[in-house]
């Protein structure tokens, strides 16, 4: 009887042991399947759909440059700059520029007896040229309101530039300009819209008739900042000549984001 009750006893405590041994093993068992079996694949679920063919605007962060530079007390207003640095963003990201650290902007919302040519330098953090700038004479008279893409128009076209090779013409030392928005600006070339001087772009001027002098469509400048002005943004610059045209803030695809579309019409 004793050796039985020695067996018992033994036998209890075993059980007891073996069971106190497996018993993390539970818990952790328990634990684990508690985990989805892929997490990765189960984060992909929760997070929303990227669009592919949109560039990272990574690139260029320049949040604090419009007050930095106190753009808004130089009269070039918030959301044109945003614009402005939407594009420069797309133009760099599609490799359409190759100089990224000049913007060039053009407020034709302001009246032309007001300095409406930003050139700003986005690597060091300067405004380099505030001046008066020109529009067509058919846009309107002190202000631009009316805008074309159309040969013969004598209107000046909106949008996203890229500055190109200058040359000596008619107008002494001049810029060629390339539009890169179709429908809106693309035929620049076949209007010879340049950067140019022009003598009725001036402070004389204004005295006289209350604004500066209209071109032909082109975006031209003062005689005596042409040279410096055309120098500093040649060859692989963006230019954004901006109005207060519904037409184009609705049809523009780069103001609107559609990247896709804007890189098929440039292809």
């Amino acid at each position: 009887m004793k050796n039985v009750f020695l067996k018992k006893i033994t036998f209890f405590f075993s059980s007891v042991f073996i069971f106190l041994l497996h018993l993390p093993f539970v818990f952790a068992k328990s634990k684990l399947s508690l985990m989805p079996e892929d997490p990765k694949q189960k984060i992909q679920h929760v997070l929303p759909d990227t669009d592919l063919m949109q560039p990272p605007m990574q690139t260029i962060q320049k949040a604090g440059i419009y007050d930095s530079l106190k753009l808004g007390s130089m009269g070039l207003a918030q959301h044109v700059f945003d614009y402005a640095m939407r594009g420069f963003n797309f133009m760099q990201e599609t490799g359409t520029i190759t100089n990224n650290n000049i913007i060039s902007i053009i407020d034709f919302t302001k009246p032309s007896f007001q300095k409406r040519l930003f050139i700003i330098d986005l690597k060091n953090y300067k405004v380099l040229f505030n001046t008066y700038v020109a529009h067509g004479m058919n846009s309107g008279a002190a202000f631009a309101s009316h805008f074309s893409n159309v040969p013969e128009s004598n209107q000046s076209s909106l949008g996203f530039y890229v500055t190109s090779a200058t040359y000596e013409g008619k107008h002494g030392y001049s810029l060629h300009l390339e539009g890169v928005e179709k429908g809106i600006n693309d035929n620049a070339n076949r209007r010879d819209i340049v950067m140019h001087a022009a003598d009725y772009v001036s402070e004389s001027f204004i005295r006289s008739r209350g604004y500066i002098g209209r071109s032909l469509g082109c975006p031209a400048i003062p005689e005596p900042l042409h040279r410096p002005v055309i120098n500093k943004i040649k060859n692989g610059t963006c230019l954004f000549i901006y109005g207060a045209d519904k037409k184009y803030i609705s049809h523009s695809k780069i103001l609107n984001n559609n990247y896709a579309s804007a890189l098929a019409m440039n292809n």
